[in-house]
């Protein structure tokens, strides 16, 4: 049962549909495993066993009457807890909200629900996301199952921690800056930022401003990700932004040739010193595209300075919009909500007409290529507790010269991957991202199918999910 849960969600599916195994006995085992080694990480921070276990009772009746059953029938799931969730503890890692419960769900986490995922619970976050480490006062530390004094990044921290470990298939998150690539990085995931618009926010619409987030998946294999994107993908009415439809699910991707691509490579930028095990991971899967028959060419995207200032304006006025008292706030968002608070309109509308010339200028001159080619981060994972005590503008500094170039596909509204193909010296996951053309999800999963396939990247297991 241990290894039941590393197997992926597809094939669990299948195993439900075919009643060699029940949505009780899948939804127990993963209740168990946390219970066994969730102290440890501290990566599901509310868990409605009792409520999950009576879902999959009914998910076990309605497999033996039913005709057709859901993609994911049966199978469990955890949600991160930046998104509503009927009737289950939402708090936005905040103190303000250590008790509220909302009463109806994210539209993506009812589209996940009505594709017969089972809900266990919530995924731990830094308060209110803003941070790339999972690290609240009010949900406490988040650890990484490789090294357990090592962040699994953030800000869907738990998510990428709970499926690294072994206690769910599959993880629902959320990117605004990176928070679903930066722990899909740090805990040897596969972790998806859709295109803008291809999920809706509804129905609070995520981003006040500028769309910078997006709702995404924490999984270990690539066809997990598609059929993902597919329960959720598609416009709620009012939203004020959406990607075309797919010429074809996108579940019909992961196994396709995705031809012979143009990579760009860029492993330099003006917002971070890259380390060089971050550099060389990235260089190592460009020699491994050459050796599926891809093309590999340098490529500096142009991204400019400036482009900090304009985000952290509109990183701090996300937060200066909370319906919060500022006083309750931990220091980095106090401080950022005073940011905030001190811009006046004019200069926040600037920094979001600058923001979209830069993205004119960066996707047209990453349109000579099929994808881009990137570390995801520039460092190996964080040390639990390293950010500690830098004031707001340390902080921010510490935060750009971390994530790289992560935030650049939120500014544009690229999709973009993170892919489990490199690892430090001491052994622990060094993700390398790639971004695709605008609405072009389909090239990034068909080649993330076939990089799956020529390394196996998903027999690979963190020491916490062997038991050490």
């Amino acid at each position: 049962m241990d290894d039941l849960l590393m197997r992926s969600a597809t094939a669990l599916a299948q195993l439900v549909r075919d009643r060699q195994l029940s949505p009780v006995e899948l939804v127990s085992a993963s209740l168990d495993a946390i219970e066994r080694g969730d102290g440890r990480l501290n990566s599901i921070v509310t868990l409605e066993a009792e409520a999950a276990l009576d879902a999959a009772r009914r998910a076990e009746v309605a497999t033996s009457g039913a005709a057709e059953l859901p993609p994911f029938h049966g199978v469990p799931t955890a949600i991160k807890d930046l998104h509503l969730t009927a009737g289950m503890r939402t708090t936005f890692g905040t103190q303000t909200l250590a008790e509220f419960v909302p009463d109806r769900d994210d539209e993506a986490v009812a589209r996940l629900r009505s594709a017969g995922f089972i809900v266990l619970g919530k995924t731990n976050v830094p308060e209110f996301g803003t941070l790339p480490v999972t690290e609240s006062r009010l949900l406490g530390p988040c650890r990484n199952p490789w090294d357990l004094q090592r962040t699994p990044g953030g800000s869907s921290g738990g998510a990428a921690a709970a499926v690294a470990a072994g206690f769910l298939p599959v993880a629902h998150g959320s990117d605004g800056g990176g928070s679903v690539r930066i722990p899909a990085s740090n805990c040897g995931l596969f972790g998806v930022k859709p295109a803008r618009g291809r999920i809706s926010n509804a129905p609070l619409f995520g981003d006040r401003v500028a769309g910078l987030s997006t709702t995404g998946t924490l999984t270990r294999f690539v066809e997990d990700a598609a059929g993902m994107l597919d329960c959720m993908a598609g416009y709620a009415t009012g939203d004020p932004h959406w990607a075309p439809p797919p010429e074809r699910p996108f579940a019909a991707e992961p196994g396709r040739d995705p031809g012979r691509l143009r990579v760009g490579l860029a492993t330099t930028s003006p917002l971070a010193e890259f380390d060089a095990q971050c550099v060389a991971a990235a260089q190592d899967a460009a020699r491994l595209l050459e050796s599926l028959g891809h093309t590999v060419e340098p490529f500096e995207p142009p991204v400019g300075e400036q482009l900090r200032a304009h985000f952290e304006l509109l990183w701090a006025a996300g937060v200066t919009a909370l319906p919060i008292d500022p006083d309750t706030l931990e220091p980095f968002n106090a401080g950022l909500h005073a940011r905030g608070r001190g811009a006046h309109a004019g200069e926040l509308l600037q920094a979001v007409t600058a923001l979209q010339q830069e993205s004119r200028r960066i996707v047209g001159a990453a349109l000579a290529y099929d994808v881009v080619l990137s570390p995801t981060l520039a460092r190996p994972p964080l040390r639990i507790g390293e950010l500690d005590g830098l004031e707001m503008a340390a902080l921010f500094d510490a935060n750009v010269a971390y994530v790289g170039y992560t935030p650049v596909a939120n500014i544009t509204g690229q999709p973009a991957v993170s892919l489990p193909l490199g690892w430090s010296s001491d052994g622990l996951p060094l993700g390398v991202m790639v971004t695709g053309r605008p609405a072009d999800e389909a090239t990034l999963l068909r080649l993330a199918g076939q990089l799956q396939q020529a390394t196996d990247w998903t027999g690979r297991r963190p020491p916490l999910a062997d038991g050490r």
